[in-house]
């Protein structure tokens, strides 16, 4: 991409926008049980995912990333917030994904970690409309619990399933960094219903992350529900536009205290007019390879 950006460039454009208080918004949490939780994904229910855990919605404070976009970064809190205007006119054609957005996403993230090489491996879009939005192999709503997308375990087998047992083996053996890293991305805006609140990583105590078993049609993953805990710290970015994306971290393999997992989730803003358009978004899960 020519025009990649920096945490700069958000501030550079939305520095004149006014700043605004934190919000209090209820997020949902799961309840921490004895045994193992467990649902099915919406993959194989061909509507909401099917959950077998108890959760509790509980109001917590959401703070406006924008007031430290220029110091956000993915090894540290977990996420950034970047002015990237995409060159794809429609990101509802499949073709169009996964050809010249791809190559955008790979563009971007390559220059961003200076990366050997990035593989684009899902594309996901989102709607809170009443049937959710498109996709091939089903509709998809927003994800209203908070979670993070892969576990110490599902993390390094992700990487399997997407490279292969040998190439795999071959990066965890040679000692070569590899990143998952989701890019989001409003596919209108000013996005006010359903934003996505992030958490801090640094503020999630290794308690509060709970593997969770995520039954697929074919397989089942792993993802960390998240409880609740008072010392957590939330984020979002108020009124995104489809120019705007979050870079988000879902596992690396360096662990040497910086962020790993990145807790996320939708929210109901309190002040969301009863007229607002529903948010759509799209969602592109990567690997990327650092050697």
């Amino acid at each position: 991409m020519d025009n990649v950006g920096s945490t700069s460039d958000v501030i550079d454009e939305i520095s004149t926008a006014p700043m605004r208080a934190a919000v209090t918004a209820p997020l949902r949490f799961i309840v921490p049980q004895d045994t193992k939780p467990a649902f099915h994904a919406a993959a194989l229910t061909g509507g909401e995912p099917k959950v077998f855990f108890e959760t509790e919605d509980i109001p917590v404070a959401i703070q406006d990333m924008r007031e430290i976009a220029d110091d956000l970064s993915v090894d540290r809190e977990g996420f950034e917030l970047w002015y990237i205007p995409t060159g794809v006119p429609d990101l509802h054609d499949d073709d169009a994904v996964t050809t010249d957005y791809y190559a955008e996403v790979e563009a971007l993230l390559t220059e961003r970690f200076d990366a050997s090489r990035v593989v684009v491996f899902d594309a996901t879009r989102r709607a809170d409309s009443k049937d959710g939005a498109d996709n091939p192999d089903g509709p998809r709503g927003p994800a209203a619990r908070v979670h993070v997308d892969y576990t110490v375990t599902s993390g390094p087998q992700r990487v399997r399933d997407v490279l292969g047992d040998d190439e795999a083996e071959r990066l965890f053996a040679s000692g070569a960094r590899v990143l998952q890293v989701n890019v989001w991305r409003p596919l209108h805006g000013p996005v006010v219903r359903s934003p996505l609140a992030l958490a801090d990583a640094r503020s999630i105590a290794t308690e509060e992350l709970v593997a969770t078993d995520q039954v697929f049609p074919d397989r089942v993953g792993e993802i960390y529900q998240v409880a609740h805990g008072d010392a957590q710290r939330w984020y979002y970015a108020p009124e995104m536009t489809a120019d705007e994306i979050i870079l988000i971290k879902g596992w690396d393999t360096l662990d040497d205290g910086r962020a790993i997992f990145t807790p996320h989730g939708a929210f109901n803003h309190p002040d969301t007019p009863a007229n607002a358009p529903p948010r759509e978004s799209i969602e592109i899960r990567t690997l990327v390879i650092i050697e």
